[in-house]
């Protein structure tokens, strides 16, 4: 049974950073693709971030040069770091395994002086 489960959310002011971090369990984690999404009040939840298998990267226009994601093969753990974020990055952040079509529960970062 797949179980994605994030953490590290919270408030944090305008320019500043945090970093957010899933935990996966019950599939062969370092063979699958990882992503991190977000939906913010009243929109559409949309993608921030992929890590493939070999740790090659894929960003939103968006948070590109802001936002790093990485992954830990031997923890089954993905990250993401968020720093320069603005008041537009406040949203439910999920973590996601594509080909089994799971997500995490979701983390709420808001950013706010």
């Amino acid at each position: 049974q797949v179980q994605l489960v994030e953490s590290g959310g919270g408030l944090v002011q305008p320019g500043g950073s945090l970093r957010l971090s899933c935990t996966a369990s019950g599939f062969t984690f370092s063979i699958n693709v990882m992503r991190w999404y977000r939906q913010a009040p009243g929109k559409e939840r949309e993608f921030v971030a992929s890590i493939g298998i070999t740790g090659g990267t894929n960003y939103a226009d968006s948070v590109k040069d802001r936002f790093t994601i990485s992954r830990d093969n031997v923890k089954n753990m993905v990250y993401l770091q968020m720093n320069s974020v603005k008041p537009e990055d406040t949203a439910v952040y999920f973590c996601s395994v594509p080909s089994r079509n799971s997500w995490g529960q979701g983390t709420q970062v808001t950013v706010s002086s």
